[in-house]
């Protein structure tokens, strides 16, 4: 884990221990940002000066106005206005050119790390187990990744920049203007509290609405998300109207919340503005009585208003920064949520042999229930030997496919334990686990990439002839080579450009390009015709060759030459032998050899 991953689990960890995420506060934020800039602390160190250096120049123009007035105006002095004209031009540029350093520092910073915060919370995701997304829409997780990280750096690129500049510019205007007149700084210290109370009462609001705000957004994200992955039955069942209205609504919903975020950040800034520019009209009008009695000059007075109004655009400036840094404070919430979120499965830390030949798994008295669900295994034990294929046999529901998720630890056991070569797989790392199982599902996953890369997955370092040999064994070959590009063809997303079986063929390449010892087939030739069905059949028998194979089987002609046959029903084994010992055996499994005209 590097310094950034444990900087943010650390205050994730934190969120968790403190109760719920509504009690991250700003300044935890602030430094889990903070943070990630560690590492980039030249490029910081670059904008700090560039920003000292900007805030100086444009203080210094109020010494160029005193000057220019006292000395060139009322003096009468032409040659000493110029002077002053041509100081306050190289003051401009110098000022100009510091703040062209510190805009670009600070935009690439925000960037930076809104590009690093994104592969954090990836790299994370991909280590969650299938209960977290069985719990979370894809759409509101794609939001999370686009919408708050892009509203963070601009929290860091542009907001966190504007507030150091306004602070700097303040404190600056401050210690000048008690140079000038000490009378008149006391006024405006005593002006300072009253624009705090509108910060210190609407900042939370803003927060809370900018929090809710981004949660219907990801609302919105998640809706388009569903209906377009499914617009083909979206359109088959007419459902286009009602998928309008329901995304109609959620949008009004997304507006009114934006709406009252918008109404107390308005607010806030509006009452920032008419008690600055109350305090700075005061302060010009006992500055003026000054003037008349001769206890300040023209000049001085002219500074110190200048330098008021710049003390007043920096407070204007920090109220609507602070808005913006709420929003970032809302959305970085949401991020720290996926980031606190814990891998419910722990990974051990033996590794098997990288050769493994067909290893033994033993399935040992193990209990096991979803999240929120009934024990589905009670007592459930069975040992399948090296090179053994073994077909498992049930109605929907009999648990079969949650066999192969506990042996890939996408879940873990709450009783017993499962043994590979003679190790639980609760002491194996998981990648080392998850290298010597390959698998096949009944619905064939296709990437939204080529033919090459489709099949590439099971084994990245392949070259193109181990993934047209793969492709050949699977009966793939003939129909890729008719695709537009052949095998640099781009599938589209999901393999929308092939058909149920020849999605099922690139699958099945995948596995055979894998080459593992541990092969798993749920009704792997179940999408194919009958043609398709005997020659892939045939390259899955060679394929099982010398591996330990378990086969989740809907359609019993293929599993009847399964070197045994577990029946199984509402998580139990109810009888287990080859096809003729059970067609004469039970009962159960003879129904369902009938029922597929077997008998």
């Amino acid at each position: 884990m590097n310094a950034l991953s444990y900087a943010a689990c650390s205050l994730a960890k934190e969120v968790i221990v403190s109760g719920a995420l509504e009690s991250v506060t700003t300044r935890q934020v602030l430094r889990w940002l903070i943070s990630h800039l560690s590492p980039y602390r030249w490029y910081v160190t670059g904008a700090v000066i560039s920003l000292f250096i900007a805030a100086a120049a444009w203080l210094t123009l109020g010494q160029g106005v005193r000057y220019a007035i006292d000395n060139g105006f009322v003096g009468n002095q032409p040659q000493t206005l110029n002077t002053a004209a041509l100081a306050v031009l190289a003051i401009c540029i110098i000022a100009s050119l510091a703040t062209y350093c510190r805009f670009y520092l600070m935009t690439w910073l925000g960037e930076r790390v809104s590009a690093d915060i994104r592969l954090q919370v990836y790299d994370h995701l991909l280590t969650l187990s299938p209960t977290f997304f069985s719990k979370i829409r894809t759409g509101e997780v794609i939001s999370r990744f686009t919408s708050d990280t892009t509203l963070l750096q601009s929290v860091i690129g542009m907001s966190l920049s504007m507030a150091l500049r306004s602070t700097v510019t303040f404190l600056g205007a401050l210690v000048l203007m008690a140079t000038t007149s000490p009378i008149l700084t006391l006024f405006v210290l005593l002006a300072v509290p009253a624009v705090l109370i509108p910060i210190r009462v609407l900042a939370p609001r803003v927060r809370r609405y900018a929090r809710a705000s981004q949660d219907k957004v990801a609302d919105l994200g998640a809706h388009i998300d569903q209906s377009l992955h499914e617009i083909s039955t979206v359109q088959a069942f007419n459902a286009q109207s009602m998928e309008s209205r329901q995304f109609s609504s959620r949008v009004q919903a997304a507006f009114n919340t934006a709406r009252k975020r918008i109404h107390y950040r308005s607010l806030l800034i509006g009452l920032i503005m008419v008690l600055s520019l109350s305090a700075i009209l005061l302060i010009a009008w006992v500055g003026a009585r000054q003037v008349f009695s001769g206890e300040l000059s023209a000049g001085e007075l002219s500074a110190f208003l200048f330098y008021a109004v710049m003390a007043g655009g920096s407070v204007a400036t920090i109220s609507e920064v602070i808005g913006e840094v709420q929003r970032g404070v809302g959305a970085s919430e949401r991020l720290l949520e996926l980031l606190a979120t814990p891998n419910e499965i722990i990974p051990g830390t033996a590794t098997l042999d990288t050769h493994q030949k067909a290893p033994q798994i033993i399935i040992d008295d193990i209990g096991f229930a979803y999240p929120d669900s009934p024990p589905l295994f009670t007592n459930f034990s069975v040992t399948i030997q090296p090179t053994e294929k073994v077909a498992l046999v049930g109605a929907s529901g009999a648990g079969k496919t949650t066999l192969f998720q506990l042996l890939l630890r996408f879940y873990d056991v709450q009783q017993g334990q499962i043994k590979l070569a003679g190790k639980p797989i609760t002491d194996i790392t998981l990648r080392s686990l998850r290298e010597h199982i390959a698998i096949v599902t009944q619905d064939s996953v296709i990437f939204a990439t080529t033919v090459f890369e489709n099949i590439r997955y099971g084994r990245p370092q392949a070259t193109d002839e181990e993934v047209i040999a793969a492709a050949k064994s699977a009966f793939a070959h003939a129909f890729i080579e008719e695709l537009e590009n052949g095998y640099d063809t781009e599938l589209g997303e999901r393999g929308v450009r092939l058909s149920g079986g020849q999605r099922q063929r690139i699958a099945i390449a995948r596995a055979i390009l894998a080459n593992r010892p541990v092969l798993l087939l749920d009704e792997a030739t179940s999408a194919l015709d009958a043609r398709s069905e005997k020659m892939v059949q045939q390259a899955l028998n060679r394929l099982m060759e010398g591996r330990t194979t378990i086969v989740i089987a809907h359609r019993l002609a293929t599993v009847q030459h399964a070197d045994r046959i577990v029946v199984m029903d509402k998580g139990r084994i109810v009888a287990q032998g080859t096809h003729e010992m059970l067609m004469k055996s039970d009962t159960l499994y003879r129904q369902y050899a009938e029922l597929q005209l077997l008998s």
